[in-house]
């Protein structure tokens, strides 16, 4: 019997993409022995150690959506319809005979349906909240998807050539990136989620700074 988690990683950042991934095997007993855990719960060097060992063992899908394309999704629909799309669509291509997903939505229920109605596929389907926690599989998926996305935020970091954080409105790296970039170019830096309140505001303020020291030397 295959089984397949599925999971995300950068879902709320205000910069850099966010990345969906499906793990599948016939059997969870080489992820418990590896004793994988919810992504946020390890370390970036155990996280790297781990996604090495589970891509020998396993199949693995993945999506990654960059920032411009979360901006474009969000004009047609929400980002947990959108979510449940992609979840589906990995789910599809992998044809498990059971999948377990985290959900996203604060209803479960709500979130399985909204998978379910996507799939061509039949498999059994789990949808709860921290199953990254609970099921060794989404463990596997989160952590697939946490070490891609890191990297990911990586490249962007070189091609900005200075510190840009996690990407996550909450990390001071990143609001002082966007601040600056903002201030100095008038307009959002590459890979910035332009539909996100966060970067609004910050380009609103970066904007009316620099009105304000133009009139101040006028």
């Amino acid at each position: 019997m295959m089984i397949c988690g599925v999971d995300e990683a950068g879902r709320g950042p205000v910069l850099g993409p966010m990345v969906i991934a499906a793990v599948m095997l016939d059997d969870d007993g080489p992820l418990r022995k590896m004793h994988v855990r919810d992504s946020k719960k390890l370390s970036p060097k155990r996280r790297e150690e781990l996604a090495s060992e589970i891509e020998k063992v396993a199949t693995i899908e993945l999506v990654i959506i960059p920032a411009e394309g979360i901006d474009e999704m969000r004009e047609q629909m929400s980002l947990n319809e959108f979510e449940a799309r992609v979840f589906a669509s990995l789910i599809d291509r992998l044809k498990p005979d059971k999948a377990y997903v985290d959900a996203a939505d604060v209803d479960e229920k709500r979130f399985h349906d909204m998978i379910r109605s996507g799939l061509s596929c039949s498999p059994e389907l789990f949808c709860c909240h921290k199953a990254d926690d609970i099921y060794p599989v989404v463990s596997a998926a989160s952590i697939i998807a946490k070490t891609r996305r890191d990297r990911l935020i990586a490249d962007i970091q070189k091609e900005m050539m200075e510190p840009i954080g996690s990407g996550y409105a909450s990390d001071p790296v990143t609001i002082a990136f966007l601040e600056k970039w903002m201030r100095e170019n008038q307009d959002y830096p590459p890979h910035t989620r332009k539909s996100w309140a966060t970067a609004r505001k910050a380009l609103i303020l970066a904007k009316n700074t620099k009105l304000t020291e133009w009139s101040d030397e006028g």
